[in-house]
């Protein structure tokens, strides 16, 4: 068993939420956020991080990107990871998160070309283009990746299509939370997950001070 994580945003911050799992030889992404707080090249995970084999970029290191939810968090930087740095593969979010995430994006495109001047870092056509490359996959749903790499979805709470994901390959498992909730409200009941041994859990984790 072997398993490798490189932290490429909301490792010591707030914001632009990635992390890059090896899992006896399987390499997932999960989240691909922003940084809200920038408007440099700190406003997206450092993707130079990844090592790249001499040809076929991002689709030869990768072998899913997973987006737990719509906030621009843990999604922001997709369109940009896709459309401009190249990735092409699959990525796996739930039904709801597919449907909010392009409005969520092209939101913040209008807010920050339209109405701020800002330069444009991806476009109305990318991120529409980066939406096609999405599998939705249901919660609980099991989805064999490939004939090695399994994934399933947890109800994560938080909001509307935000979920935990599970993963496995060969005798290896982990679990990543992004953001849950463990407190119901009226509209969003709370994170539910199977007892599950595992091997890795990376969780998302927010203080609150009054």
């Amino acid at each position: 068993m072997a398993i490798d994580c490189l932290v490429l945003g909301a490792g010591q911050e707030v914001g632009k939420s990635c992390a890059v799992v090896t899992i006896n030889g399987k390499r997932i992404m999960f989240d691909c956020g922003m940084h809200m707080g920038y408007l440099d090249h700190r406003r997206y995970p450092d993707f130079s991080l990844i090592s790249l084999s001499s040809s076929g970029g991002f689709d030869r290191v990768l072998d899913c990107v997973i987006i737990t939810h719509f906030h621009l968090d843990h999604v922001g930087a997709l369109p940009y990871f896709t459309e401009v740095c190249g990735y092409s593969g699959p990525i796996y979010m739930t039904y709801p998160t597919k449907a909010l995430a392009p409005l969520m994006l092209e939101d913040y495109r209008k807010v920050m070309v339209e109405r701020r001047g800002e330069e444009e870092q991806f476009t109305s056509e990318h991120i529409a283009n980066c939406m096609k490359k999405v599998i939705a996959v249901d919660l609980k749903q099991t989805i064999q990746v490939d004939k090695d790499l399994q994934i399933r979805a947890y109800y994560a709470g938080h909001v509307i299509g935000a979920a935990m994901f599970y993963a496995k390959v060969g005798d290896a498992t982990m679990v990543y939370t992004g953001d849950y909730n463990m407190t119901p409200d009226r509209h969003l009941g709370a994170a539910q997950i199977d007892r599950l041994s595992l091997d890795l859990l990376i969780t998302e984790y927010a203080a609150y001070f009054s």
